[in-house]
């Protein structure tokens, strides 16, 4: 009996060493995901632990940096048993079934029924959070939550260190072996799941009225995370402090019960929003599908013209800031071709150029069923529109800018899975020429932002391309924001941020908030829609650049 009491103790150690690659270790991982302020749960320090299920955790010692201790309203210890809570390296299909269902909805990784809080302590430069929780046999996952006042920040565009300096396990210190940067960004929650009762909020749109009001615009999805057509509406929030509180103004854009049949046979959406930079007036366009019995306007919409044919291009417009919002405007007869199927715009946000001209990015399937984008645009502030011919075919989704005066660059989503399609016009689209740039962008075929931030607007003192997307071709992940000087040829790698390393929808859009500062809406790992406020100096580093040209 004790020769098989002493195998069987033996097996178990060796399957405890097999787990446990260096069972004297602890494991810390930060993971690169925006701290949300104004939540109570937030994963910013996960830590690993290998036992054989006799030991007890005593305490982890936390260390913060960079942040008045009065804006961190508490500093939790958390325990997820034998899963880790962090998406990419989760055992857990519940959570990534969540995850994928509803993208940064997802938050299993808070629920009661998945993780148990085992300490807390009260903030400090160092801070240690006492424990006494009991091992099980292999490997034990803990991760550090920080709650953050928004409004006691001093600036959200800033970063803080949160880092593990210690953790004692039956009475004695472990060595650390740590993966990923201690240093966090913060991150704001525009719109989350279950907010107003609502599934889903997705695509989003970002400008900045003339004011300095940060415009937010997106999908209301009540029903479902899924496209049109779908019960949907248009809906918009505001920010008047540069993106640190959000106002909720619910739908903008509706099309409620047309035609006698039910909203979810009405549903608008993927929009697209631009300011008028001469009058201040801010426009969005959307989707607008009526009668197609809930099937996927992406494939059953026909060709025609009128609603009970295809899809329609509304728009609504707001003159005080997007305080108020005017009734929609069918704008499909002037911009759409009959032969073509559905003709939708960006989605993402449109552009002002230097004389006035409007231009929504656009985006139509052919007769032969192969997608296009291109633009559409106004000469008259938005009282009548044109569309002339796309830009390439088997694309989609797109973003344009203005390069230089009259030449518009526009970047598209593009199917053949080589990275984005870049094309430059200089007739308003009646011509296309594709630039050297096509290509080097890589995508996993997302919808994607780009803005131009003139010379003058920016303290480089030359104009600015900022690009973001998911930075990778498989999954939708590495949420990037990255700067190109030299009007889109190059994108040098020192010149980017990473925002969010985790799969998320992917979907985002940019808007300068001030000279100095981006202020990014994304569809993120952590919430539906983030709001992230970037220096420029965090993305750009002008000296490996200036030697780079060299």
């Amino acid at each position: 009996m004790k020769t098989m009491f002493i195998s069987a103790l033996f097996f178990f150690l060796s399957v405890m060493q097999a787990l446990c690659a260096d069972g004297n270790a602890a494991q810390v991982h930060y993971p690169a995901v925006p701290v949300i302020a104004g939540r109570d749960c937030n994963a910013a320090a996960e830590i690993c632990i290998c036992s054989d299920g006799r030991e007890v955790l005593d305490y982890i010692d936390v260390k913060l940096d960079g942040i008045l201790t009065d804006a961190v309203k508490s500093l939790d210890l958390m325990y997820s048993g034998t899963m880790s809570v962090v998406r990419s390296r989760t055992t857990s299909y519940v959570l990534m079934d969540d995850a994928r269902r509803n993208g940064g909805g997802q938050d299993v990784w808070c629920d009661s029924d998945f993780v148990e809080k085992v300490g807390s302590a009260a903030a400090a430069e160092k801070a240690r959070i006492h424990c006494a929780k009991a091992l099980v046999p292999g490997k034990n996952y803990f991760y550090v939550s920080v709650a953050i006042d928004p409004e006691r920040v001093s600036d959200i565009s800033d970063l803080f260190r949160l880092e593990v300096s210690a953790v004692s396990v039956g009475g004695s210190e472990k060595k650390i072996q740590a993966g990923g940067s201690p240093m966090h960004r913060f991150g704001i929650s525009v719109r989350q799941a279950g907010d107003d009762g609502v599934t889903a909020y997705r695509i989003p749109g970002l400008v900045t009225a003339l004011d300095g009001t940060l415009v937010a615009v997106y999908d209301i999805r009540y029903d479902s995370s899924l496209d049109l057509q779908n019960n949907i509406d248009v809906g918009a929030s505001l920010s008047h402090d540069g993106g640190v509180t959000w106002e909720y103004l619910g739908p903008v854009l509706d099309m409620g019960t047309y035609g006698g049949l039910p909203q979810a046979q009405n549903g608008v959406g993927d929009p697209s929003v631009l300011v008028d930079e001469q009058t201040g007036e801010i426009f969005i366009a959307g989707l607008w599908t009526h009668g197609i019995g809930v099937d996927r306007a992406w494939t059953a919409v026909g060709q025609g013209i009128s609603p009970e044919e295809t899809g329609q291009i509304v728009l609504v417009s707001s003159k005080d800031n997007g305080r108020t919002w005017s009734e929609p405007v069918n704008i499909t007869s002037q911009v759409k071709r009959p032969e073509w199927y559905l003709t939708l715009q960006g989605p993402g946000r449109g552009i002002s150029m230097e004389d006035g001209t409007l231009v929504f990015p656009m985006q139509h399937i052919d007769t032969a069923r192969v997608p296009a984008a291109g633009i559409m645009y106004s000469r008259d502030h938005g009282k009548t529109w044109k569309a002339h011919n796309s830009a390439r075919t088997n694309t989609t989704e797109a973003q344009v800018v203005e390069l230089s005066p009259g030449e518009l660059m526009l970047n598209m989503r593009d199917n053949r899975k080589t990275g984005r399609a870049v094309s430059v016009t200089s007739d308003m689209g009646e011509t296309w020429t594709e630039h050297p740039s096509t290509g080097k962008l890589q995508e996993p075929v997302c919808m994607a932002s780009i803005i131009k931030v003139p010379a003058d607007r920016n303290p480089y003192g030359t104009d600015i391309l900022l690009f973001s997307n998911p930075d990778t071709s498989k999954g939708r992940n590495h949420m990037t924001i990255k700067a190109s000087l030299d009007g889109g040829n190059t994108w040098l790698p020192e010149n980017k941020v990473l925002l969010d390393e985790e799969e998320n929808w992917g979907y985002s859009c940019m808007s300068m908030i001030d000279e100095n500062t981006v202020g990014i809406l994304y569809e993120g790992s952590t919430s539906q829609l983030v709001f992230q406020a970037v220096k420029l100096s965090d993305i750009i580093n002008i000296r490996q650049s200036d030697d780079s040209a060299d």
